[in-house]
């Protein structure tokens, strides 16, 4: 069945980035983060084995989650990670792999800075588009990318920090992505409890934010 990734992020409003230099601690950083309430999680294919982290997070999701594999370059990437179960694909550009993705019915957030990118990754077939880096511009620079394309759901991904969550919201943004900024280097090896109290953090600054 294929998923309405628009929707799942739109109600999940945070995209975790599992980025790391180990197996084991990228699937125990997905781990933890879906059993605080995280419901989106990409793993990078920089991770080592992340074929095998995307499978091992699928096998432990909750229902309602997603898992997905992100810096997705190529079609013979979308061919593994399609294999592997990922739910969605993450791009960091406008790239081969966002209309071989989305001719298989895999939905893709496209990675895009310029309004030519979010135009051409649209065209390409892609769900929703990545602003990477958002933080170059900020909120401000999201509100004005928006303007001419209103009808484009925009993923803020990129140094997105706890109290620029809210700004991002508002400036439209359907959903932040969070790689370091929440995972730190849980991912790596590192502290998992303070992974935890990281996504508690995230998760009530959404609730926040959504309340205000």
């Amino acid at each position: 069945m294929t998923v309405n990734l628009t929707a799942e992020l739109t109600a999940a409003r945070i995209l975790a980035i599992i980025r790391g230099t180990d197996t084991a601690a990228a699937i125990a950083a997905g781990t933890a983060l879906l059993q605080e309430g995280v419901r989106v999680v990409e793993v990078a294919l920089t991770t080592p084995d992340a074929l095998g982290a995307i499978e091992a997070l699928r096998a432990a999701a909750p229902a309602g989650s997603l898992v997905g594999a992100g810096t997705v370059l190529t079609t013979a990437d979308v061919a593994d990670v399609a294999a592997a179960g990922a739910q969605f694909v993450v791009t960091p550009a406008v790239v081969e792999s966002i209309a071989e993705a989305a001719r298989r019915g895999l939905p893709v957030a496209a990675g895009a800075l310029t309004p030519t990118e979010a135009y051409t990754a649209v065209r390409m077939g892609a769900s929703a588009v990545k602003l990477f880096p958002a933080s170059v511009g900020g909120p401000a620079y999201l509100r004005a990318v928006r303007d001419p394309f209103p009808d484009i759901p925009f993923v803020a991904v990129g140094g997105v920090g706890r109290d620029d969550v809210p700004g991002y919201f508002r400036a439209g943004a359907i959903a932040v992505g969070l790689g370091g900024p929440l995972v730190g280097d849980a991912a790596s090896g590192g502290d998992l409890d303070a992974l935890r109290a990281r996504a508690s953090s995230y998760l009530a600054a959404v609730r926040e934010s959504t309340q205000s």
